[in-house]
Formats: C-alpha cells, sequence, structure tokens
C-alpha cells in the first residue's frame, strides 16, 4: 500500500532534484528520503528517479506519477482545508441531558443564548434526573450532562462546577418547628420530612449530614422533582432540604450550622470522548453566563459610593 509520506516525499525531490534539498524541506533526514523513495518504488514496482552523475532526474515512470501525485497532494489540502472551517464553524446536532430542575431554573436563557449564536447547531436535550443523565455520559449516549455534581470522583467524568446551589431546610408557617430558635439535629429527626429518592445526590448530602451524628431522616415520601417537594412542605407532610431558589413565602427556614450545605452544579463529560466544536461552545456559554451573574451578585452586594 502506498503511503502519504512517501508521495510527499517524491514530489519534494521532483521539485528541488535534489535529495538532500528535499530533506531540509521536509525537515527529515537524507536517509531517511532515500528509504521513502526505495519504498515507493518498491511498491510501485517501478523506478522513479534515474541518478546521473550528481543530478537526480525523474524517469518515464516518474513523470508519468508526478502530476497523479500533485493532485493527491491537492486534495489532501483540500481536505484540511475543508475540515479546519468545519471546526472553526458550530455546526451539528449536540445531545445533552439534565436535570428537571436545573433545566426549568438555569438553562432557559442559556439555550436561548446558544440558539442566537450558533443558529447552525441543533440540540436534543433529554429532560431526566441527574443520576441518569450521569450514567448516560458514562454510556456515551449524549456528550453533555447538566447536572448535580456528584461528591465522588471518577475517573472517567470530568466535572466542571458552574453553580453553587445553596440547600436550605424548610418547613410550613404552622408546623411545630417553626418557631424553634435553637433547632437540634435530634429534634429535627423526630420529625416527618419529605426528600427526593434514595440514590439522589441530593438525598445523599442530606443523609450525610445527619449520620455524622448517628442519626436518620425519617422519610415520610420520596419524589425527584423539588417543585413537587416544595408543595409537601407546604401543606405540612413534613420538613425538606430545597434549593434556595424555591424558598417562597409559604415556607420558612430553619437555621442550623449543620443544615448550611450545598450542592455543586454543573458540567460532566466522558474524559474519553473528543468533545465536537458544538459540546465545547456549550461549555464557554455556560461558564461566561456564570461570570456574568457573579459579577452582577457583587455589583448587588456592595454598598453603594458616594
Amino acid at each position: 500500500m502506498m503511503d502519504i509520506a512517501e508521495l510527499l516525499t517524491f514530489i519534494k525531490v521532483a521539485e528541488t532534484k535534489s535529495f538532500s534539498e528535499a530533506a531540509q524541506r521536509l525537515f527529515v533526514t537524507q536517509p531517511a528520503i532515500s528509504k521513502r523513495i526505495a519504498a515507493l518504488e518498491n511498491t510501485l514496482g517501478v523506478r522513479l528517479f534515474d541518478r546521473i552523475g550528481r543530478q537526480i532526474v525523474l524517469t518515464e515512470a516518474g513523470i508519468q506519477l508526478l502530476p497523479k501525485a500533485q493532485k493527491i497532494a491537492d486534495d489532501l489540502k483540500d481536505i484540511q482545508h475543508s475540515m479546519t472551517l468545519q471546526m472553526e464553524d458550530v455546526n451539528g446536532e449536540l445531545r445533552l441531558a439534565t436535570s428537571h430542575h436545573i433545566g426549568l431554573r438555569r438553562l432557559p436563557t442559556i439555550l436561548k443564548a446558544f440558539q442566537v449564536h450558533y443558529p447552525q447547531a441543533k440540540l436534543d436535550i433529554d429532560f431526566t434526573q441527574s443520576e441518569e443523565a450521569y450514567q448516560q455520559v458514562l454510556r456515551g449516549e449524549v456528550e453533555l450532562g447538566i447536572i448535580t455534581l456528584s461528591n465522588k470522583d471518577d475517573h472517567l467524568i470530568e466535572s466542571i462546577p458552574i453553580w453553587s446551589d445553596p440547600l436550605t431546610c424548610v418547613v410550613s408557617r404552622d408546623h411545630p418547628l417553626a418557631k424553634v430558635s435553637d433547632l437540634k439535629l435530634a429534634e429535627l429527626a423526630n420529625h416527618p420530612c419529605v426528600l427526593p429518592n434514595e440514590n439522589t445526590f441530593t438525598r445523599q448530602i442530606a443523609e450525610q449530614v445527619f449520620g455524622k451524628q448517628g442519626l436518620k431522616p425519617q422519610v415520610r415520601m420520596n419524589t425527584n422533582h423539588l417543585e413537587t417537594l416544595a408543595m409537601l412542605v407546604s401543606i405540612g407532610w413534613g420538613w425538606s432540604l430545597l434549593p434556595s431558589t424555591l424558598v417562597d413565602d409559604k415556607l420558612i427556614t430553619l437555621n442550623h450550622p449543620d443544615l448550611n450545605v450545598e450542592r455543586r452544579l454543573g458540567i460532566i463529560h466522558h474524559k474519553q470522548k473528543t468533545l465536537s466544536r458544538a459540546a465545547l461552545a456549550f461549555i464557554e456559554l455556560l461558564r461566561a453566563h456564570s461570570l456574568n451573574a457573579d459579577a452582577d451578585s457583587a455589583k448587588e452586594s456592595s454598598p453603594p459610593t458616594h
């Protein structure tokens, strides 16, 4: 089988009429040039150059091969140029998976901006649970997961934190604990709660808090829909740990140092998968949006100057 490097070497020797000059231009040694030409001649079964004294001249076979080899070289340049242009353009399909909560609360602005900036790209989004999105990335079914990040490291998964998502312990306004000022974790463990399912990252965070004191929460009901949890808390079904973005005037926040926990929300992708231009553009857009949001937050929290 013909080797591309051998063909390109043949063209350079034919152009320079010198093995040593071709070696300098290709940044290889002269013996390497001779070896490539010999290999090409062996593959084709013909002699390509005659060495007359110090002169290198093409044989009849070499003269016939040269335009064909130059066309192959030109085609290779066209392929390289075409691929470079494709890599500069953000197009094609980007498959990602995200949790319902992040999709509703964090992504609308990002999704709109992505479509505006990259109209040639097509988004295929699976709204699911963070844990399932994590598995989809592991299986290679989606390029990106935008999820609640796991506290455990996986050598196959790259995690990029984007948002801090504080969890707040809440009860209904008429709950017995609503007016308790010095709340003990053991007292909270004596009251029913509503939490996400056991396999969720949020549930694991909650149980770690109680487990440090040898306690276990009394889970009355499981559901992974955080908006549903907020509703159940508001009607008195128990306390819960909810993102602060879901806390409204129907709920009372319980202040306890051990309950000041947070989730990290962000992007995951498979370390062994080469990301598409669309995926890289989406990640950069998320990072930029996060930085802008942090800057706006800092401005709001800083005291006015006079």
